[in-house]
């Protein structure tokens, strides 16, 4: 078998049992790898309504299918879990060198389950597993915690994949973080490792990778290299994703205040072209990368003088028009904190700003805050609560359980500025201004995810009306999240996919060369839809329900107050059409339950049994 190793690691925290159980080819071609192998084994592993802090709540890591190769991008892994902020599907992806270790220890996988008696991080050694006492690392970030593991190992080369103090604290949107600045950022991963007291998961991977064809994946490999380094892949290398400020501004599209206002009066002064001209001190790429979009930004004078930290899109919209922050040094410090707690910056803003808003209408007082003035743009008051969150210490012990949570423990009407799809906050796309974004937020299978559904892309292409929301959004919205599940499995990273011309040719192409199984394009296609629907039986067997897959109030009756957009915004009625036609074009019920012919035709090994009171209706979705 050539890529692939055939393999999972299965190991039990509470017992310290070690376990190797094989993967068939079938199996492997059919999820791909990455986010596909890790739904695939959760979904194997996983009990029904199993609570996602519990010893039974497993973790798995899964290699892309093409690590450990040239093919640029590919050095990627995924993570999956039930999510302690959803209650459904929590996948995350993440790069660089710890990824290539994992392919190279020899494992597809690792299915991590139960809870240390105490601190604990793993070594694993190819096909040796160590159980290492973690109370000398516990409160500490994660660069510290790989310098104090590779001192503990003695090896340098030693790759660690680990949790700070906010995962420590189960804060619900802990991230994992691996090679001290790359994360599995969303939806609580980095809570669940925490729960398990597991800190820490070090790899020393020396196993060979070896390819079908290497002459033909070289040659592919270089052609997608050339043209990542071209065009296609520009404004990420010259801006980054901070770019797109002043795009989503001009669109009303960018969410500010709390979704109070969709364009923000100081854009200017956050955008990635006043980054780059007053901030910018390097670039950076992941392991295998061309393109090196990762921009490091540099705090020269003031309070946060020398703070250096990188910033992308999602982190700079969150942390600073999100709250009403305009200040560049206090947002770089704030990306800084985020990362040493191990938080996601997306979910630590829309916490802070629902709280801002909280405290600007009078719902939380100085009190509550231990006297931050907690008010919208003030950049101060933005970084005490970070802290407060990863501390999980006065405010910021409600705020870490995510804004859904949040909302319904304050309750006096909170939830209608309380900004997420399933409990995850949104991203920094305001879906009023985006009617295909609004219905990919909606039936998002990990809740409002730019990532997994990526449907900004068809409002902001011109082939829609973006504002208006009507029949045929469904099938567009299926056809782009079947395409980022085949990305994420394989995994290539998004930002190359117009490097290709003709995508599930080449890709098929250059999977069935590098891995020497003899996959078409029609395959690859049926696999992103077979991963979106085991994503989905998932998520119906842990208690999703139809109302899940809807918006937050105040999308449908605060209208945007300028701009572009002004007086828009989503109707029920507009948004029900959406809906139906999505689950229409998924082949689902009207309920948008999957039916078991649906199920058969994707050759997906999942039985439908009646267990009623235990599933939505009476339906259980078994293996």
């Amino acid at each position: 078998m050539y890529l692939y190793h055939g393999r999972i690691l299965l190991i039990n925290l509470t017992t310290q049992e070690v376990k190797v159980e094989e993967l068939s080819p079938s199996l492997l071609k059919g999820y791909l790898g990455g986010v596909g192998l890790a739904t695939r084994l959760l979904y194997q592993y996983s009990p029904p309504r199993s609570d996602a802090l519990s010893p039974d709540n497993p973790l798995i890591f899964a290699s892309s299918a093409l690590a450990g190769t040239i093919i640029p991008t590919s050095n990627k892994h995924a993570v999956a879990t039930k999510s302690p902020l959803t209650g459904l599907i929590g996948d995350s992806i993440s790069s660089s060198f710890w990824s290539l270790a994992l392919k190279r220890t020899g494992f597809d996988a690792l299915v991590i389950k139960g809870i240390a008696e105490s601190p604990t991080y793993l070594f694993i050694d190819n096909d040796i597993v160590h159980f290492k006492r973690a109370e000398h690392l516990w409160g500490k970030g994660s660069p510290e915690t790989e310098r104090c593991i590779r001192s503990d190992i003695g090896d340098n080369r030693v790759k660690v994949a680990s949790i700070g103090p906010g995962g420590e604290n189960l804060v619900r949107y802990a991230c994992i973080t691996n090679d001290s600045n790359r994360q599995a950022g969303r939806t609580g991963t980095g809570a669940v490792m925490g729960s398990k007291k597991l800190k820490a998961i070090a790899l020393r991977g020396t196993r060979p990778i070896t390819v079908n064809n290497l002459d033909e994946v070289e040659r592919i490999s270089i052609d997608l290299i050339h043209k990542a380094e071209g065009p296609a892949t520009e404004k990420y290398r010259v801006l980054g994703t901070p770019g797109n400020v002043l795009v989503l501004n001009r669109l009303s599209a960018l969410p500010t205040r709390n979704f109070q206002q969709s364009s923000f009066e100081k854009a200017e002064s956050v955008s990635g072209e006043n980054l780059a001209e007053h901030y910018l001190t390097k670039v950076m790429a992941c392991a295998t990368c061309p393109v090196a979009c990762g921009h490091i930004y540099t705090v020269a004078e003031g309070a946060y003088s020398g703070t250096q930290w990188e910033l992308d899109y999602e982190s700079l919209f969150a942390l600073g028009p999100l709250c009403g922050v305009d200040h560049i040094p206090s947002i770089i410090k704030a990306a800084e904190l985020c990362d040493y707690y191990g938080i996601d910056t997306i979910s630590t803003g829309g916490c802070v700003a629902w709280a801002m808003e909280c405290f600007e209408k009078g719902l939380l007082s100085r009190e509550d805050t231990e006297d931050i003035d907690l008010t919208f743009g003030n950049h101060a008051a933005l970084l005490e609560v970070i802290q407060k969150i990863g501390d999980r210490s006065g405010i910021g012990n409600l705020l870490a359980e995510g804004v859904s949570i949040a909302s319904s423990k304050l309750g006096r009407n909170s939830e209608h500025w309380a900004m997420h799809s399933k409990g995850l906050e949104f991203p920094g796309y305001d879906p009023r201004a985006m009617k295909t974004s609004a219905l990919g937020f909606a039936v998002g299978l990990r809740g409002a995810c730019h990532n997994r559904s990526p449907a900004y892309e068809i409002d902001m292409s011109g082939e829609v009306d973006r504002f208006k929301g009507e029949l045929g959004r469904g099938s567009k919205v299926v056809e782009k999240e079947d395409f980022a599940a085949v990305l994420d499995s394989l995994i290539i990273c998004k930002f190359i996919r117009r490097c290709f011309g003709d995508f599930y040719s080449e890709a098929a192409n250059l999977y069935t060369q590098a891995t020497g199984m003899d996959l078409t394009p029609s395959e690859l296609t049926a696999a992103g839809e077979r991963i979106n629907n085991i994503k989905k039986a998932f998520n119906i067997r842990q208690g999703w329900k139809p109302g899940d897959d809807w918006l937050p109030p105040r999308l449908f009756s605060d209208p945007i107050t300028d701009g572009e957009g002004k007086g828009t915004v989503i109707t029920e009625e507009e948004l029900r059409l959406m809906i139906d036609d999505y689950y229409k074009a998924r082949g689902w019920t009207a309920e948008g339950l999957i039916p078991e012919e649906k199920l058969r035709a994707l050759e997906i090994e999942v039985s439908i049994a009646p267990v009623k009171g235990l599933e939505y209706g009476t339906q259980v979705y078994n293996l």
